[in-house]
């Protein structure tokens, strides 16, 4: 491949605090790497993926979030937004710390697609395991522990279980209203439980902190994410009700979603409790400040998903079956971001601001300055001013062919019907000309490889493809369908990504300046 070069404006026009220079990035979810324990974890296979990408020339790894997840497993429904998934620590160097044996850690041997149920009933079982032979008085943990980030995460998690997995909103009136004397014995009666989940959040950090300081010094940086909402059950909406539409009883009164669009005629109903931006506004955004330095502990850039909610959010009565009859309310816009940056300096984020947009949400991503996200698969519909469109793609953007909400741009292509293929097909070639991009299209694989050439063409500073369309893998191989409920964030590499895709995607990168 190679491109013109022009249209390609300078950096020194982008704002310092977003992308710096014309790079690339892949998108792969840690628990999509291949391995032999059923998910992929932050040992050696996370390695080996960096050792790819920086032998490739890319720059970003973006990741989804590394939250502890919930009911349904999605990494955007958290029991706690700064936590991190037990299910991604790498067992084998639990091992060679000594908590487990190897014989342990067999009945975790599983390949394939992630089976959740699978990893709940068995991981957690081998990784109480570890905890009864962890020293507990280990300076580094004590520490940890009476830095108190984790105390409402680990006294939720233990009340959790203590009252059989059932949600906050249904356990005793004492604990569900967080009465303090009724925790202080809790916590006293059931301090090995709340250990346990402190620890694992301590050994999450330091795996994550050493696969970080890895991959940093590769010269990789990490793009993760910051849902805009929180899980309904959870240790954030559990010890800060006041911030949340909620009931007197602790249920949600208003819940967030998004009207019907391209991916629900019904529009999509998400259960998230939206917030009480006043009550935020009157703490000086304190809370969100908190969330924006967690997420920053662990990231070196941070995508704000739903960025559209910060300037107008959808809400929906928590009794509605759908999210047809909605409503907009105001976001905090920009006084969200000013709290946060006299805070904690220019912070390099990105703006998810996808779906449907108005003037508002337009003139708060140019006052941010945060490079907003272009979506190749949305591109090609006839539509000469489509902001999809290659030629029409501002520099201070990220340009994707398609993200985990999207299918693989070769399930896309192979969903079309064949007459509609055949324009694609044409307007492709119309785009590949005018980007001065080379190749042919004949069928379906063919064009998938154009809209990847076409990524990295684009006149975007940041370009990001999904390892499933560097392999050119099909629908099978999606990460989510919206508004569908069942069968999402399960799938996984069956091997690392060979030396000669590499080599291929390294000359790629160079032909498009992203080297």
């Amino acid at each position: 491949m190679t491109t013109k070069g022009k249209n390609k404006k300078s950096a020194e026009q982008i704002p310092a605090q977003t992308i710096p220079q014309r790079s690339a990035g892949v998108l792969l979810h840690i628990a999509s790497l291949p391995g032999s324990y059923g998910i992929g974890t932050l040992g050696e296979s996370a390695r080996r993926f960096a050792d790819f990408l920086h032998a490739a020339g890319v720059r970003y790894w973006q990741v989804l979030p590394l939250v502890q997840t919930g009911f349904g497993d999605s990494p955007y429904q958290s029991v706690f937004g700064a936590s991190g998934n037990p299910y991604l620590l790498d067992v084998e160097r639990l091992v060679a710390d000594g908590l487990l044996r190897p014989s342990e850690v067999r009945a975790l041997r599983r390949v394939g697609d992630i089976d959740y149920g699978f990893l709940y009933k068995v991981k957690y079982a081998v990784l109480r395991r570890a905890f009864s032979r962890f020293d507990v008085h280990d300076p580094a943990f004590a520490a940890f522990v009476n830095g108190g980030e984790f105390h409402d995460y680990a006294l939720f998690m233990a009340l959790k279980e203590a009252h059989g997995g059932a949600g906050f909103d249904r356990w005793a009136q004492p604990y569900k209203l967080r009465e303090p004397a009724a925790l202080e014995k809790f916590l006293q009666e059931n301090r090995l439980e709340y250990l346990f989940w402190l620890f694992l959040q301590f050994e999450f950090r330091r795996q994550w902190e050493d696969l970080r300081a890895y991959v940093n010094g590769l010269g990789i940086r990490f793009i993760g994410d910051i849902p805009l909402y929180v899980a309904a059950d959870s240790a954030d909406v559990w010890a800060n009700a006041h911030l949340f539409k909620l009931n007197k009883n602790r249920t949600a009164r208003r819940v967030a979603g998004v009207p019907p669009d391209y991916f629900s005629a019904t529009g999509q109903l998400w259960g998230n409790p939206v917030y009480d931006w006043r009550a935020h506004e009157a703490e000086g955004y304190a809370w969100w400040i908190r969330r924006i330095r967690a997420a920053f502990s662990l990231y070196d850039v941070v995508r704000i998903d739903h960025f559209r909610g910060l300037d107008r959010y959808y809400e929906v009565d928590a009794r509605a079956k759908t999210a047809e009859r909605g409503c907009w309310r105001r976001g905090p816009g920009m006084k969200l971001f000013t709290a946060a940056e006299e805070a904690l300096g220019p912070l390099p984020f990105i703006a998810e601001d996808l779906g449907q947009t108005d003037a508002g949400v337009q003139r708060l991503l140019r006052r941010s300055g945060f490079p907003g996200m272009k979506i190749l698969q949305f591109a090609f519909d006839g539509n000469p001013n489509n902001p999809y469109l290659p030629h029409n793609i501002p520099v201070n953007s990220v340009c994707y062919t398609g993200t985990h909400d999207n299918d693989t741009t070769l399930g896309f292509m192979k969903s079309l019907p064949g007459d509609e293929f055949v324009r694609v097909k044409a307007r492709l070639r119309a785009a590949m000309r005018q980007e001065g991009v080379e190749g042919r299209i004949s069928g379906r694989v063919s064009a998938a490889k154009a809209l990847c050439s076409l990524c990295w063409a684009s006149a975007a500073n940041l370009a990001v493809v999904p390892a499933q369309d560097l392999l050119l893998l099909g629908g099978e191989a999606r990460m989510n369908t919206p508004a569908v409920g069942e069968g999402n964030w399960r799938f996984r590499l069956r091997r690392d990504l060979p030396s000669s895709l590499a080599q291929h995607l390294r000359a790629e990168l160079e032909g498009a300046g992203r080297v």
